[in-house]
């Protein structure tokens, strides 16, 4: 029989070797860590440097506002209305960001829903499919959307249209992986009783498969939704609409103050987006599964 101490001295080496073993790993993340920030010229001096410039420039986007005159009109300095003068037109802008973020998450969703079921490993028809699908869904989602944003602003033109299909396409791969590694945690014992009661391929996903799947899938388009919000402002940048063309006018023309109020307007905005998604989120997900 092993005696106390024996098996006190197990544990000791024991936790000595995990000890090397855990010090071994931080050295390795230090390095690679090093290496990064070389490779990156990301230096301590640089940093330093850096930190009071970006200072300054939120200095300089601080709106000048008075407490005497703080509820003044549009024309009296030190007022919100005056920081906030351009409200209609910026309020407008952000309309058309969130609609253009709703129409590309649910063309970028509804295809990523198509592809995701033979870019599942359990149901897709044969491997070369699966590869396939994969393959596709990862082409969609590498190419950034801005990149799309720029190609596709060449080829329709300045506005929203590039922006909706270029965040479209980029929601098609993101969905489309998430959906299929959903399809995949399912339960196959539905599908196996469709299938075996002469179900085809197409009636065991609707009945065997989707019913499990749904809660996840909403949880996942809306969430698509509120990172699109975020994406539909900064590919206005290169002319695909939305209140990022502004911003990007604004921050070209050096209008500090603009830039300040248009910034407050996004934080706003799409913290109301969160709030609300979240809530139609846990609702929605607690009626389907009840």
């Amino acid at each position: 029989m092993t005696s106390a101490a024996e098996l006190e001295q197990a544990w000791a080496k024991r936790r000595a070797a995990r000890r090397l073993a855990t010090l071994g790993y931080a050295v390795a993340v230090a390095i690679c860590l090093i290496i990064s920030a070389m490779i990156s010229e990301a230096y301590p001096a640089a940093l330093l440097a850096g930190v009071p410039r970006v200072g300054e420039y939120f200095a300089k986007i601080t709106p000048t506002l008075h407490w005497a005159t703080l509820l003044g009109g549009t024309s009296t300095k030190g007022a919100l209305a005056y920081w906030f003068y351009r409200l209609d037109s910026w309020a407008w802008l952000f309309f058309e960001t969130t609609q253009m973020a709703a129409l590309a998450t649910l063309g970028g969703s509804v295809l990523g829903l198509a592809l995701c079921f033979p870019a599942a490993r359990n149901l897709a028809p044969n491997r070369w499919v699966y590869i396939l699908m994969r393959r596709g869904l990862e082409l969609f989602r590498t190419v950034p959307d801005i990149v799309y944003a720029l190609i596709l602003v060449w080829a329709f033109g300045v506005g929203p249209l590039a922006g909706i299909l270029a965040i479209a396409a980029h929601t098609t791969g993101a969905t489309g992986k998430l959906f299929a590694e959903a399809v995949e945690n399912a339960d196959m014992r539905p599908w196996d009783g469709v299938r075996s009661a002469g179900g085809n391929w197409v009636q065991a996903v609707r009945f065997a498969i989707l019913p499990q799947v749904v809660p996840n899938f909403l949880s996942y388009v809306l969430l698509r939704f509120e990172v699109n919000v975020r994406g539909a402002a900064v590919i206005g940048f290169v002319g695909a609409g939305g209140i990022g063309q502004e911003l990007y006018q604004v921050i070209s023309l050096n209008y500090y103050e603009e830039i300040s109020a248009i910034v407050v307007m996004m934080i706003v905005v799409i913290s109301a987006i969160d709030l609300l998604s979240e809530q139609l989120r846990s609702y929605a997900i607690g009626r389907i599964s009840a």
